[in-house]
Parts: structure tokens; sequence; C-alpha cells
């Protein structure tokens, strides 16, 4: 059983590692775009190393630059956001140790530790963004596009402008489907999050001076958002906790 965990995760990363000429590979990070109609859009970042999957690592982004469904756009700002992020903090690290200062827990920020391979949901759309926005921050990691077949699996890699075929029952092809669906899953996970606060939100909240205890005396005793407005302004007086202001 050993020998089999191993061949699912390590093995699996030499595997990826051989088809993609890279000497080894520790840490993948994989970034993917959730939204539905532009609404609240949102990129997730998972991490995996030695083939397996990191979850104190992983990062959630809302998207703040991108108005409507743009995937190029929000995984442009969330790649930006992440290295800037990470130099930032490599920065700050440097500084420490020059002043001799250590982190009280002897690391330094979530986002220091920058992946030996960066896995994008798509082909040579989504790569091309993630190495222009690499370029512009002067760093150097390997790119590589998880393309999909019409029935949205995963069929190849798209890596140094090439499609390379890989095998559907290595553990290699497996590990990156499972990564792939990991980075959609946190992603949708979020994106549903959002959604659900954001219906919550109620009509009653955009009232000045109606609060949460506000809110639910009057839904409490007029049951409905109709009752509310046809209620006289003696009825919503007398409601626990409000006055005619």
């Amino acid at each position: 059983r050993i020998k089999r965990e191993e061949g699912r995760t390590v093995g699996a990363v030499k595997e990826i590692a051989r088809w993609l000429n890279l000497p080894s590979i520790d840490r993948i990070e994989a970034y993917d775009i959730s939204n539905i109609s532009g609404f609240e859009s949102v990129g997730s970042m998972v991490v995996f190393e030695d083939g397996r999957p990191k979850r104190n690592d992983y990062r959630k982004f809302k998207i703040k630059t991108v108005q409507g469904p743009n995937d190029y756009a929000s995984m442009e700002e969330v790649l930006t956001r992440r290295f800037t992020h990470g130099m930032e903090e490599l920065e700050e690290e440097r500084k420490n140790q020059e002043d001799g200062a250590e982190a009280p827990d002897g690391s330094f920020g979530s986002f220091t530790r920058f992946p030996d391979l960066i896995l994008m949901d798509g082909g040579r759309g989504q790569v091309n963004i993630a190495l222009s926005v690499l370029e512009e921050l002067g760093i150097d990691i390997p790119v590589c596009g998880m393309v999909k077949d019409d029935n949205h699996r995963t069929r190849g890699l798209y890596y140094n402008n090439v499609e390379i075929p890989i095998d559907r029952h290595s553990e290699g092809f497996k590990l990156v489907t499972r990564i792939q669906d990991e980075a959609h899953r946190f992603a949708i996970e979020y994106h549903r999050s959002l959604r659900s606060k954001a219906q919550v939100h109620s009509v009653l909240d955009d009232i000045e001076g109606i609060g949460p205890a506000r809110r639910k005396a009057l839904m409490r005793r007029f049951k409905s958002l109709e009752a509310v407005r046809d209620a006289t302004l003696e009825e919503l007086e007398s409601t626990e906790g409000m006055n005619k202001r």
C-alpha cells in the first residue's frame, strides 16, 4: 500500500517532471477562476507538494479590478497579486534577516514559497497570461496548461508552445486531473459562499439605522417585506427596538 501511495504521489510528480524535461518538481500551484455571468468572480490557488494537497497554503481571491466575466483579465489579476505579494514578503524576510530578526513562528509570509511548476486551467491563452505576468515581475517559473477535450476532461498538457499528449492511464495523468478538479472545486466553493452571503442581504439592510437586530424584530412582527412596507408609522414605531426616526 505504501508503494502504491508513493506511485500516486511522488512517482506521479516525477512522471510529470519527465514529460516536461524538468530536473525535479516539489511544489505545484494550480489556478482557476469561477463566476456565473460575471457575478462575484473569484480565483482559487491550490498547492500540491510531493503530489499531495497542502491545504494550509490554498488561497482564495475575490476579483477587484475586472467587471463582468473575463477569465483572462481575472487570472492576470490573481497571478499579479499572488506573486507581487510573494516578492514583497521575500524582501521583508531578507531585511529581517539582515537585521537579525526572525519571524515569531520561524516562517515568514504565506506567499513566500514559489512553486516549481504552475498549472493553468486551460491551454495557450491562460499559459500566455501567466508567462506575461511572471515576465513583468522578473520571475522564472515553468507554466503548463491543462488542456481539456470536448467533454471537459483533461486530454494533455500545453507546455513551451506544444501540446504534450499524455497517457491517460498513467499516475501522472491522474495527478494532473486531481489537481485540476481540486482547483475547480475550491473556486466554486468560495464562489457559492459569496453568492449565499449576497442572497441573505436584505433590502432592509439598505435603510439607514436598520441593523441586524431591528431587521430581525421587523421580520418577527410583520413576517414579510410586503407587510413591513404596508405598515403604518405607529405600527412600525411600536416594534421592539424601533423609534419614529
